[in-house]
């Protein structure tokens, strides 16, 4: 495909069509992969995540501190020892459709997103009565204190608990809404996506901004300084950053690390790290079938996993630029730890690796290995996994679609010959797996994290890490959890790397974190 066929065919960046005034006014990002998925509830892609904060906004932010404030609340209160909780909502808000945002929106919203996600089951557990008693008010009466509600309300893993009006968030949050309603600073053109090429988002002129609060993360006054934001889709890198280059988009969110050195020389691209957790990267396991349902073929692969060679392929060889002796949970953070670690940390031997599987009951069943080839290090984990596990003595077929496919059939709990799979690499935010909160194995069998692992013992030290009430408690049961972990092993992590993102010179104001859109503007 031309370059310049592309440009004007697929995605019209062409700069001489537009104005300067007009092109002052519009922001160009290249996104991770296309959004497939524009609910945020039934997905947790990260490019939903990402779309879904400038469509929906939280009642809680996160600050650069990773505490949790009030965003859509002017403030909330407790009584009777942490067991009741009345949050009150900001007066003036409205929803894109230009109703009112009202406090029953927000009760139906939360159940909805609780359905899906195991931070918020574990709320609504702990919960005998959600109700909305006034317009403004939102009211939890607890069993047992929940000094996480804050967090499971605000969190930026996915899926965010987005607030919608009633009448979507009624939707079976396992089907997928498609209209496109909340209350943050943009509106989705719905009329104007191309799939596969272009999303638009416009300015809500009636969105009101917090008064007050810090700039970081999904905390502060939300402003929107663009009156248009093009999300285009350029699967090539080259022609993405050709792009960049020479101004005809703005912002690309994953430039590859061998483009890296090039992009640094423009003079007028700045190249730097937003997310200072980095992203971590996994194989993850259909537990479900055969082979990866017997929990002794996970554990004997552990030890085929080198995490330096997943690291060199996808962040090139600076060791600067990645971790290894990575765990479940981020490096650094304060459940991080060598607990359980020894079959991923030890010397490799692939021979001994594809005895053990044999021992374990493998019998040359067939391994669909999802690998999405339109993401530069989604297909560089699966290129290094699947000789991996050729080497392992499986019988292995790399399946190469894109990311759009993959989010798709990884919710096909059904045999490989009605579109099953049996492993995928994806990864989580160095964030996402800072603690048993918001951490991947979220649930266990059918209402687990696509993989459907069957882990009971890690769903009761998760709740009791929950429950915990001092550091040193959660610091043992995160141990605890890792070792629990590599027993069950749901999925093997295969390091941490650093992920730059590439902009122009003449954006300011993009704060730490994943791609948020508010605040940012042209300088001048």
């Amino acid at each position: 495909m031309q370059r310049r066929h592309f440009i004007a065919g697929a995605t019209a960046l062409a700069m001489p069509s537009i104005a300067r005034a007009e092109a002052r006014r519009v922001l160009k990002f290249i996104p991770q992969s296309d959004v497939t998925v524009v609910d945020p509830i039934w997905t947790t892609a990260y490019n939903t995540r990402n779309h879904a904060f400038m469509v929906f906004d939280t009642l809680f932010g996160m600050d650069s501190l990773y505490r949790f404030q009030p965003q859509m609340l002017d403030g909330y209160t407790t009584e009777a020892d942490g067991k009741l909780w009345r949050l009150t909502l900001r007066s003036g808000m409205r929803f894109h459709d230009g109703s009112p945002v009202l406090a029953r929106d927000c009760v139906a919203s939360i159940r909805r997103w609780a359905a899906r996600d195991a931070l918020g089951a574990t709320l609504m557990a702990a919960t005998a009565e959600l109700s909305a008693p006034d317009d403004r008010v939102i009211q939890f009466r607890l069993t047992k204190p929940f000094p996480l509600l804050p967090m499971a309300l605000g969190k930026t893993s996915t899926p965010m608990c987005a607030m919608m009006p009633e009448r979507l968030a009624l939707t079976d949050p396992f089907q997928q809404i498609t209209e496109m309603v909340g209350s943050g600073p943009f509106r989705f053109k719905a009329d104007e996506r191309v799939s596969g090429a272009r999303g638009v988002y416009e300015r809500f002129a009636d969105y009101r901004p917090r008064a007050g609060g810090s700039l970081g993360w999904t905390d502060g006054p939300k402003v929107a300084q663009f009156d248009r934001v093009e999300w285009v889709v350029i699967p090539d890198d080259g022609t993405a950053a050709a792009a960049l280059q020479s101004g005809e988009v703005d912002w690309w969110e994953l430039p590859p690390a061998d483009l890296v050195p090039a992009l640094k020389r423009n003079g007028k691209i700045r190249v730097e790290i937003k997310d200072p957790t980095g992203v971590i990267g996994f194989l993850r396991f259909n537990c479900l079938l055969p082979p990866f349902d017997n929990p002794a073929i996970r554990r004997a692969l552990v030890g085929a996993v080198d995490q330096a060679d997943y690291m060199t392929a996808i962040a090139g060889a600076d060791p600067a630029n990645w971790r290894t002796g990575v765990g479940i949970f981020c490096p650094g953070t304060a459940m991080a730890s060598d607990a359980g670690m020894a079959a991923l940390i030890g010397k490799r031997d692939l021979k001994a690796v594809a005895g053990a599987i044999k021992a374990a009951g493998y019998s040359n069943e067939k391994v669909a290995l999802m690998v999405a080839t339109d993401t530069n290090y989604r297909k560089a984990m699966g290129d290094v996994g699947a000789a991996m596990l050729r080497e392992a003595g499986m019988n292995l077929e790399y399946q190469a679609v894109d990311w759009g496919t993959i989010l798709r059939r990884r919710e096909n709990r059904g045999p490989l010959d009605k579109g099953g799979w049996s492993a995928v690499f994806t990864t989580l935010s160095g964030l996402d797996m800072s603690n048993p909160a918001g951490h991947s194995y979220r649930g266990t069998g059918e209402k687990a994290w696509f993989g459907w692992p069957t882990a009971p013992a890690l769903e009761t030290l998760r709740n009791a890490w929950l429950d915990a009430t001092d550091e040193a408690t959660r610091s043992k049961l995160g141990a605890d959890i890792q070792r629990q972990w590599f027993v069950d092993v749901p999925h093997i992590p295969i390091g941490q790397w650093f992920q730059p993102v590439a902009y122009r010179d003449d954006l300011e104001g993009m704060v730490d974190g994943f791609p948020i859109f508010w605040n940012v503007k042209r300088k001048g």
